[in-house]
């Protein structure tokens, strides 16, 4: 089984154009502000691409937090997993937000991005779910079983590992990749017997399922996810104080969350369209950082010497290399080249 390849054709590239146009949540300066970004050499509008999630990104877009921050216009993009790293490549979006085994995979298969935040370390919030009739109670049970998941996303790493942790071949299931959408409707269909899926569609899983094993346990064997911000280094390097602005609107979307957590807990909920009490629950089951806590030896370092992300990375890497996922051999240099925390360093100034 070999994961998605990047594709870029002209009708990716339309899809991509309908979804900013359609999608987006596109926002407009007043012409002043518009005449101020050309005189700084600011870009006209700056393109973020996102993911329907409970996490600080979520606020920040809620309560206009990187309007206020970048100073021009932005335009939100929202994508399913599998499509945002297209636009990506494309140079339709300038910012996105990836799952760390997607990150990796583009990183390593030479996609030229930096690494600038951490959105979230997963734990409870992605989960193997099994049906409640499907008789799975451990997961050898799996064997001969239907499993969904998003291919080169988080979940397809941690459910990949997972099977290798037990023994478990790919050739003893049948993997389907899907995303959330499609998983929940071929889950209530009965089409498939598990699935590995994140937040919102999780708690729609489980209203007739079970977790067979979540992403803290595969944290506890030294499997460690997450979901990260990646920017265009060519976009990087020409606005370096549009990408330090991007960590201070994501880093007061934490700041609200530990010191109101009602009123993110509310705008989480408003957004996602669910109960106060299925938000909290949701945010629990990840683990999110402040600025400080991410310039930690244990995820970004600093710019003097760089943490365990970049080693996270490259372990990635290695097992997407094995499953012939990535053609080549990653190099540590590529990993430590493509994390950059000058930009929370900036923030913090």
């Amino acid at each position: 089984m070999k994961l998605k390849k990047v594709l870029l054709n002209t009708m990716m590239l339309t899809v991509v154009t309908a979804l900013s146009i359609g999608c987006g949540a596109s926002k407009k300066l007043t012409s002043s502000a518009e005449n101020k970004a050309a005189s700084l050499d600011l870009p006209k509008v700056v393109n973020i691409g996102t993911q329907q999630m409970p996490n600080d990104e979520k606020i920040a877009i809620e309560k206009g937090f990187f309007e206020k921050e970048l100073g021009v216009e932005v335009n939100i993009v929202q994508f399913e997993a599998g499509d945002i790293r297209n636009a990506l490549v494309s140079g339709d979006i300038d910012f996105a937000l990836l799952g760390s085994a997607s990150a990796t995979q583009g990183i390593a298969s030479g996609i030229d991005v930096e690494t600038i935040w951490i959105h979230e370390i997963l734990g409870e919030a992605e989960r193997l779910v099994v049906k409640n009739n499907s008789n799975i109670n451990s997961m050898k049970d799996l064997v001969g079983k239907k499993i969904a998941t998003p291919f080169t996303t988080t979940t397809h790493y941690s459910l990949l590992k997972a099977l290798e942790l037990n023994g478990i071949s790919q050739r003893d299931v049948t993997l389907y990749d899907m995303q959330m959408p499609e998983i929940y409707a071929a889950w209530q269909r009965g089409d498939i017997d598990a699935a590995y899926a994140w937040e919102p569609t999780l708690s729609n899983l489980l209203k007739d399922g079970k977790t067979l094993l979540s992403s803290k346990d595969m944290s506890e064997k030294g499997v460690v996810t997450s979901n990260v911000e990646v920017v265009r280094r060519e976009f990087a390097q020409r606005y370096p104080d549009i990408v330090t602005k991007y960590i201070k609107a994501v880093n007061k979307s934490i700041n609200l969350y530990n010191e109101s957590q009602a009123e993110a807990v509310k705008t989480i909920a408003d957004a996602l369209e669910i109960t106060e009490e299925e938000a909290l629950k949701q945010i629990q089951g990840s683990i999110w950082l402040t600025a400080e806590q991410q310039l930690e030896p244990a995820y970004f370092g600093t710019s003097a010497k760089k943490g365990n992300l970049v080693e996270s990375l490259k372990d990635t890497a290695d097992f997407l290399y094995k499953q012939k996922s990535i053609s080549s051999v990653p190099r540590l240099s590529t990993f430590e080249n493509a994390v950059n925390p000058s930009y929370i360093e900036n923030a913090l100034k």
